[in-house]
């Protein structure tokens, strides 16, 4: 059996041996094509990570692909055969909310692949802090999550921040309950990130009611403590139980089977066009009737697709909001150029927080 086995995957194999030396010298040659893009850039001052770019290139290839690989496979090789080209030029910092092990970690290396330099910090406000400062060249941090909504802290900071959005990514949540020894005997309180905990309630009250449940900084810093502490429990994701040596003891407990964050990348840098974007801005206005209406209305009037409308207490004065939302096309496309230039002129606030592409 294993003779005739190994007789018929000898040729499969060495025709396989014989593609990947193909592969290999050519990713070389890319490579080398790189580093003199590099060099081009570095004469114009310009961007090593170019989002718009790199999102052209992963939907040219996916269209030229019959197959049998599948275009999210397409991407994510590609991602990282041009992160490891970016890395050649320069390796890019980011900031992430930490400890290791985060989601956020996560969406981070999905989004920038895995030759970046992470920088984790203690809080999404030292995440913009680390980016506005240049300790990092950009950030990544949640803005909503399909169960529990927006995340408010970020909405937050956008408002006052110079930074920009550059790019987002929807990134599934898959929340464990992990123990040091992969069961509860013992345990008498789970420790999670507030939203964590919110999307896990309904499963904690049936199967885990007698956990107290305590909130802290983010999942990966339950994970730390439920990996110095037998009594805890922590809500997180695959990566947080590798990293801090804990075991499962119960798998995928979100109330939501489809429970998706978005993340967004911040940086300095402007995104250009890429085909497929999508612009986000906040604006505010006058406390009067009709004034949404009339905010609205150069959006509708010049075809331009809203795809997220949120409000937000403006935190002075009375009953006074800045409202946060999200529009089909690029800043730079003429129908949203032309809204925005009549949104602005009505609006008593305005600001542009970035145009950048989709989420694959």
């Amino acid at each position: 059996m294993d003779d005739e086995l190994n007789s018929q995957l000898k040729p499969l194999r060495e025709r396989i041996d014989a593609l990947d030396a193909q592969l290999i010298a050519l990713l070389n040659q890319r490579a080398a094509v790189a580093l003199e893009v590099g060099e081009v850039k570095k004469h114009f001052n310009a961007p090593v990570f170019r989002p718009e770019r790199e999102q052209q290139v992963i939907a040219r290839l996916q269209g030229m692909s019959d197959g049998p690989l599948a275009s999210e496979h397409i991407g994510a090789i590609w991602r990282e055969i041009m992160a490891a080209s970016r890395a050649l030029e320069k390796t890019i910092k980011v900031g992430y909310l930490g400890p290791v092990g985060t989601y956020s970690e996560q969406a981070m290396h999905e989004y920038f692949g895995q030759s970046i330099e992470g920088l984790p910090c203690p809080s999404i406000d030292e995440v913009f802090r680390s980016v506005e400062a240049g300790a990092a060249e950009f950030g990544v941090v949640p803005v909503e999550n399909s169960t529990e909504g927006a995340v408010s802290r970020t909405l937050d900071l956008l408002l006052q921040t110079q930074l920009s959005i550059g790019g987002e990514l929807a990134l599934p949540i898959h929340h464990n309950l992990l123990t040091r020894n992969g069961g509860l005997t013992g345990v008498t309180r789970v420790c999670a990130h507030a939203q964590a905990l919110a999307q896990c309630q309904r499963w904690l009250a049936t199967n885990a009611p007698h956990l107290e449940r305590q909130a802290v900084s983010s999942n990966a810093e339950a994970a730390r403590l439920a990996a110095d502490d037998p009594t805890v429990a922590a809500i997180a994701g695959d990566r947080a139980a590798t990293h801090y040596g804990l075991q499962v003891a119960y798998a995928l407990i979100q109330d939501d089977p489809h429970n998706r964050t978005r993340f967004v990348m911040i940086g300095k840098a402007r995104t250009g066009v890429s085909g497929n974007d999508q612009t986000s801005l906040i604006v505010s206005v006058a406390n009067e009737p009709g004034a949404v209406f009339k905010l609205l209305e150069p959006l509708a009037r010049h075809s331009v697709s809203m795809t997220r409308f949120e409000s937000r207490p403006a935190r002075v004065g009375t009953w006074e909001y800045y409202f946060y939302i999200d529009v089909e096309g690029h800043r730079d496309d003429a129908p949203v150029a032309a809204a925005l230039a009549e949104l602005g002129e009505k609006a008593e606030f305005l600001k542009i927080l970035g145009s950048y592409p989709r989420a694959r």
